[in-house]
């Protein structure tokens, strides 16, 4: 009896984190282009909203006005305020490059940029020739947090539990060392620049997210005693 209750448990821990996988997925999404029958059709805010209300409490209150907030605009006005804040042609209103905000003087492809680049390719991932958005771009980090912690899963599906940890370490410094300063003040940029209630709710929400969605080492200690016990 005790092996399955530990086999439950373990398969609930590995469902956490697919959980918190997705919302780094679902976030990084929120900052392409908008495409607003995408996100309606695919459901991507409401699987966002439903991750959320067990990773992360903090953030999913401002998920739920992001539901609420993209149904008040056109898909021209969601790209007309995205371009406006993120793109340009004229100043930004909220640069998404961290070397912005991590190697001052609102300058990209910084010092911080070249570490991102070595992260990434640490892990073995190299740029697609098509892919024109810079290597720190908001959604480009939250897509290797996402892709951490998907090597984490793969890992802890295995019982390969000294690789998943690794890859928990790899998560906490990715994200201590570049998400969790810079992307406060991104966010802050965001809701002083805008007016939109997607994009205000967004930012509210993701703030609350890096700032919250860190998983313990004591969460991870009771996972591995389970798992060993198995």
């Amino acid at each position: 009896m005790s092996e399955v209750i530990n086999n439950v448990k373990s398969k609930e821990f590995i469902l956490h984190e697919k959980m918190r996988g997705d919302c780094y997925r679902f976030l990084s999404a929120c900052f392409y282009l908008p495409e607003k029958e995408t996100f309606l059709d695919g459901k991507l805010l409401e699987n966002l909203s439903a991750s959320l209300k067990d990773i992360c409490p903090q953030a999913y209150e401002p998920s739920m006005e992001m539901q609420k907030g993209i149904l008040s605009y056109s898909n021209k006005e969601l790209a007309v305020e995205y371009a406006r804040l993120f793109v340009g042609p004229f100043e930004l209103k909220s640069p998404p490059y961290g070397s912005v905000y991590l190697d001052g003087g609102r300058r990209v492809m910084g010092d911080s940029t070249m570490e991102v680049i070595k992260t990434y390719e640490e892990e073995g991932l190299s740029r697609d020739s098509e892919f024109k958005e810079l290597p720190d771009h908001i959604a480009v980090e939250l897509e290797f947090m996402y892709y951490l912690v998907f090597k984490e899963i793969q890992a802890l599906e295995k019982c390969d539990i000294r690789t998943a940890f690794q890859f928990k370490g790899k998560q906490e410094k990715f994200q201590n060392r570049f998400l969790r300063q810079w992307a406060p003040l991104f966010c802050e940029k965001v809701k002083e620049g805008t007016d939109n209630k997607f994009y205000m709710a967004l930012a509210d929400c993701l703030f609350a997210f890096i700032m919250n969605s860190q998983l313990s080492d004591n969460a991870y200690e009771k996972y591995k005693e389970v798992a060993l016990s198995s």
